[in-house]
């Protein structure tokens, strides 16, 4: 305990003598003279920046350039009907007012009451049977199975009339 008492008042007179004495201070003394002769109230000027201009980008109702063109023959496109056409008093269900691709067919349910499709998209997995209508293009479910949902979607033709186009929705497997 001795040698402990010691050791720290020999460190905190060693301490105490450092502070005491008496050093050059000359750098700090230049330093501060250099300071007090530089004219008073000189700021140096904020840097000029440059506005922002906002750019608008033009080409998002252009075709993906990562999707590849689509070919139209016109002597051997389909000519759409008069006869078909959508049921526009119909109410529209919910997932009809989201685009038939974001949807992914994940499973089937089957119970007293039939068959029913699982799919993925528009936030959340969504039960569906036989005659419902999914997608913008006033798509109707024709046929469940265990991979894939048939759907017939009623397109416009570009000439007044209405064309049914066949899709499927083939089951996503685990990856």
């Amino acid at each position: 305990m001795k040698i402990l008492r010691l050791a720290v008042s020999v460190c905190l007179l060693s301490f105490l003598q450092g502070c005491g004495s008496e050093g050059n201070f000359s750098d700090l003394q230049a330093f501060m003279d250099e300071v007090r002769a530089r004219p008073k109230g000189a700021i140096e000027p904020l840097p000029t920046f440059q506005p922002y201009e906002a750019f608008t980008y033009g080409a998002s109702s252009l075709r993906s350039p990562f999707q590849p063109p689509v070919k139209i023959d016109v002597v051997r496109r389909q000519k759409g009907s008069q006869e078909i056409k959508p049921d526009e008093a119909r109410v529209k269900q919910f997932l009809e007012s989201f685009n038939i691709e974001v949807f992914e067919m994940v499973g089937t349910l089957a119970n007293a009451n039939g068959v029913f499709a699982l799919v993925n998209g528009a936030g959340g997995v969504h039960r569906v049977k036989v005659g419902d209508y999914l997608g913008r293009n006033y798509g109707r479910i024709l046929a469940i199975d265990e991979a894939t949902i048939e759907v017939v979607e009623i397109v416009p033709d570009g000439e007044g009339g209405w064309l049914e186009r066949p899709r499927s929705l083939s089951l996503k497997e685990r990856s």
